[in-house]
């Protein structure tokens, strides 16, 4: 397991992660902003490597359901 530094390591990881599951999903950003309630443009700022990241443990749950995972594989480091 990596050491995160971090937030920014933790967020990047989680963004990683979202991407990953989402298209091992085969599901589009704009399917899984429908899915999970919220906008695509969030989705994508969740997702892009330059953007802020601000979200809530509430929105990770939710975004964990649309992808129908554990929230815990969004925290996964190892094979990103």
């Amino acid at each position: 397991m990596h050491n995160i530094k971090n937030n920014h390591d933790i967020y990047l990881i989680i963004s990683n992660n979202i991407k990953k599951y989402r298209l091992a999903s085969n599901m589009t950003q704009k399917e899984l902003a429908v899915k999970s309630g919220y906008s695509y443009a969030y989705i994508r700022r969740m997702e892009g490597p330059k953007c802020t990241k601000n979200f809530s443990i509430q929105t990770l749950q939710n975004i964990s359901n649309a992808l129908n995972i554990d929230i815990k594989y969004l925290f996964d480091n190892n094979n990103i």
